[in-house]
């Protein structure tokens, strides 16, 4: 999660802005789109390893036998922002993908990391605003699960850890 979310402010905060101004248009679209593709491994690992952590878990200890009511209202919860990060993360790859093509090299010409220059084309201007808009729904999905994992954690010491495990063994 810290990954995911880590990696998704730092391009938005960082990035994107600090390219503005820096060589050419194209030449940041190079740089942009080779950092992203870069980053993508990073953040198909991150997503492999929460759906397969929580699948996990999902079939074990957080069943709905094994919770109280408080519990399984945030496992829903958590189930439902595993889901959003997962289309919002993959959306955002093939999107990224596709417009990383859309010029030789990733070289579409950009103003800053977040918004293609006057010599883009409608399309890649297109792309751009749609990569943008997957973005923004990714980090909000993430920033969701992040907390809602808080909340689950914290959730999980209001029970003394004896009667978490007699529960799971009755």
């Amino acid at each position: 999660m810290a990954a995911l979310l880590g990696g998704n402010l730092f391009g938005r905060v960082a990035m994107h802005p600090a390219v503005e101004g820096v060589c050419t248009p194209e030449e940041r679209g190079k740089v942009v789109n080779a950092a992203w593709r870069r980053y993508g491994t990073v953040n198909s690992l991150s997503l492999a390893a929460i759906l397969a952590g929580w699948g996990a878990a999902r079939t074990s200890e957080t069943r709905g036998r094994f919770l109280n009511e408080r519990e399984r209202n945030l496992a829903r919860a958590k189930d439902v922002a595993v889901g959003a990060v997962t289309v919002t993360g993959i959306a955002s790859a093939v999107a990224g993908v596709r417009f990383g093509r859309a010029a030789p090299g990733g070289a579409v010409p950009l103003e800053s990391g977040s918004e293609a220059a006057s010599g883009a084309s409608a399309t890649q201007t297109r792309q751009k605003r749609a990569l943008n808009a997957l973005g923004a729904a990714s980090l909000a999905s993430e920033v969701a699960l992040v907390a809602i994992q808080g909340a689950f954690a914290q959730e999980g010491f209001r029970r003394p850890p004896a009667r978490r495990w007699l529960k799971r063994r009755y």
